[in-house]
């Protein structure tokens, strides 16, 4: 598959043996502090085992469990080090580069000026991430166009590239961790609090380590259920420590959006069932209220569950309810407080003008991330934090 001379070529997928390497170190900030925490307590008990304090390895199989996704090949004699597959969540994309909130937004966990693009591609589907490491001497640059070439040949479309500060945005010194200062580029797609990898583990080392040498690149891949979508980053991974064995070796994050319709179980509630809930709690929380992500606008799939609060409302008019939006812990407070509230007035307006609630009968309120109804540590917690209430006010 090599196009270009003195390139390797991206290999066919590959179901290779898995094995698990946890020798390696994370970055310096908080997702390393818990290990070391770990670390003394382990051994003060007498508990840690002596392979534990080695140094980084160069990984020479997957990850266990770990495979590639069918779409997209990898690049010869690289291996997995992290992995994860949600059957189902959003994913955002950016199409330009990353900049300053004018507003000095901070994220709340990690301290950082929060940076968004201003354009993006807001996307749903099945979504899978995986880290490579490349074999030596390969550059960010020459794994990258190796990408393109499969997604070319494909027929698939470029929709946005970058490389470093000036075209990407962001820090282009740091990965996925956090600390102060100015977000990465790569924190808008993955942040260190967020990782499963355990600190010290090569997935972790591959993604919170210094680097240096960013490339990126966005695109379309035409399919028969619908185009999937793929975002490559490239770099290479800097650190004298623990993952010294890695020291100079690119990495290569991957992002694979697959269309795919949602479970839509236990999504669109019936007005009796919602009655049934207020009657018992006073309250009903709702998953099939759908926004794009960091707007308040309605989306038409929201539409059933809308019929569903009018005939409520409409069986019961004595009935005067709170509407509530809730959201994650995905960005600062203030800004999810407002985000929750203009979402809530989103559905008390739709309500009212296209199926003829009486507004006198609604108050909209926004309750942000004070409420959730989940961990905020994973993709699932999250989506089930996501939610308007319909809350009883008499």
């Amino acid at each position: 598959m090599r196009a270009r001379p003195k390139r390797a070529k991206l290999a066919a997928n590959d179901d290779r043996a898995p094995d698990t390497d946890r020798r390696t170190r994370g970055s310096p900030g908080g997702h390393v502090m818990r290990f070391i925490r770990r670390l003394l307590l382990a051994g003060l008990l007498g508990l840690l085992p002596a392979a534990a304090l080695a140094d980084a390895a160069v990984p020479t199989k997957d990850i266990k469990g770990a495979k590639d996704n069918p779409l997209l090949k990898r690049y010869e004699g690289s291996f997995i080090v992290s992995y994860e597959r949600q059957a189902f969540t959003d994913f955002s994309i950016p199409l330009a580069k990353v900049e300053k909130n004018p507003d000095g937004e901070r994220d709340a966990r990690l301290n950082n000026y929060i940076f968004r693009p201003a354009k993006k591609l807001d996307l749903e589907g099945a979504r899978t991430r995986l880290v490579y490491v490349l074999p030596e001497d390969r550059s960010p640059l020459e794994v990258l166009r190796n990408y393109q070439d499969e997604v070319e040949a494909a027929g698939g479309e470029v929709l946005f590239a970058c490389k470093g500060a000036d075209g990407c945005g962001g820090d282009s010194t740091r990965a996925a961790s956090g600390g102060g200062g100015d977000m990465s580029f790569m924190m808008y797609f993955v942040i260190s609090e967020d990782l499963k990898d355990e600190a010290f583990s090569n997935g972790a080392c591959a993604l919170t380590s210094s680097i240096s040498d960013q490339r990126f690149f966005a695109a379309r891949l035409p399919g028969a259920d619908g185009d999937a979508h793929v975002t490559v980053h490239t770099f290479q991974l800097n650190d004298t420590l623990y993952c010294k064995a890695l020291n100079g070796r690119t990495i290569a994050l991957v992002h694979v959006i697959e269309p795919k319709g949602r479970d839509r179980k236990m999504v669109t509630v019936k007005a009796e069932d919602m009655a049934k809930s207020i009657d018992k709690t006073g309250r009903v929380a709702l998953y099939g209220v759908f926004f794009d992500t960091d707007k308040a606008e309605l989306k038409p799939t929201s539409e059933p569950t809308l019929v569903e609060i009018a005939a409520l409302l409409k069986g019961d008019p004595k009935l005067a309810a709170l509407i509530v939006g809730h959201t994650d812990n995905q960005g600062g407070f203030d800004y999810n407080m407002d985000l929750s509230k203009r979402r809530a007035e989103a559905v008390v307006k739709a309500l009212a003008a296209s199926h003829g609630v009486d507004p006198k009968r609604l108050k909209a309120a926004g309750a942000g991330m004070i409420a959730p109804a989940a961990p905020n540590d994973s993709d699932d917690g999250r989506a089930k934090n996501r939610r308007v209430e319909v809350v009883r006010l008499n």
